[in-house]
């Protein structure tokens, strides 16, 4: 079987690699990353999913991983990117009448929690109404709704934050000593990247087509307990908060859906496993 990433990134690259290691062929659409793609044995096909053109030549593959995030660096506005982007790429794998003609089999897309915008600390299941408070979380919504247009079987992966080695939010802030923005009681959702790749793993192999997974740890903390932990982890100072932040979102998502279905069991089932294994 093979398989084809857009998106090789911090996740992405991961689960690359795991397929990789299964005996799969795997490529992975690129924008300058093609010698570290191939130091993995993935075959890197360079191109860009805001140029329809360089997407002409992506290959006959079985299973697609969208995982693309958005690269501050390339100053690209977040709906071009999510919305856009992702219209080019399904276009691309697509023919007239809306059907796959490259012969993909599974389409997994990897979105976000932020489609959320509950305040009232409330468990989240894949039931809940999607009202985002942000403008982000209202890109990704309406990428997720494209996505739909075009392939209503894809699998949606509405990831909380995901951190890991070399990943750990505010991980600089907290070595300064700057205050954390928003009110610490907040509850925060929380994916370990390893946990990620198995979710995806879980997801080509069980998921029933068209559905939707929340994917998170099982255990979602206040922010006082991440950031407090995370500094002692680190060797930073206590965390000091600035008590900002009274619009956020609050609210605990639940992986029972994923457990259930998917098989999926975390390897670290709260942050505290996942920050002991390394940061």
């Amino acid at each position: 079987m093979s398989a084809l990433i857009i998106g090789c990134g911090y996740l992405g690259l991961r689960v690359a690699k795991a397929w990789v290691s299964a005996g799969r062929r795997v490529s992975a659409l690129t924008r300058g990353r093609a010698d570290l793609l191939r130091s993995h044995g993935i075959e890197p096909i360079v191109g860009d999913v805001l140029d329809p053109d360089s997407l002409a030549n992506l290959p006959r593959t079985d299973t697609v991983l969208y995982a693309v995030g958005l690269d501050r660096t390339a100053g690209k506005p977040m709906r071009e990117v999510y919305v856009q982007g992702l219209r080019n790429v399904l276009t691309a794998l697509s023919q007239a009448d809306g059907q796959l003609s490259v012969g993909v089999q599974k389409l997994l897309y990897i979105s976000s929690t932020s489609v959320y915008g509950q305040t009232d600390g409330t468990w989240i299941d894949e039931t809940s109404p999607t009202l985002p408070l942000e403008e982000s979380g209202r890109v990704v919504l309406e990428a997720e709704q494209t996505l739909r247009q075009f392939r209503p079987d894809a699998v949606v992966l509405r990831f909380a934050g995901i951190y890991g080695p070399d990943r750990v939010l505010r991980k600089a802030s907290l070595l300064k000593g700057e205050p954390v923005p928003g009110d610490p009681e907040r509850f925060l959702n929380l994916i370990h990247v390893d946990d990620g790749v198995r979710a995806v793993l879980a997801a080509e192999a069980n998921a029933e087509p068209g559905q939707t997974y929340l994917i998170a740890d099982d255990h979602p903390p206040t922010r006082r307990e991440f950031f407090t932990r995370t500094a002692e982890a680190i060797g930073a100072p206590p965390p000091k908060f600035d008590g900002t932040g009274g619009g956020e979102a609050n609210r605990r998502m639940s992986n029972a859906k994923a457990k259930r279905e998917l098989g999926f069991v975390p390897q670290y089932p709260s942050f505290r496993e996942g920050l002991a294994a390394g940061v």
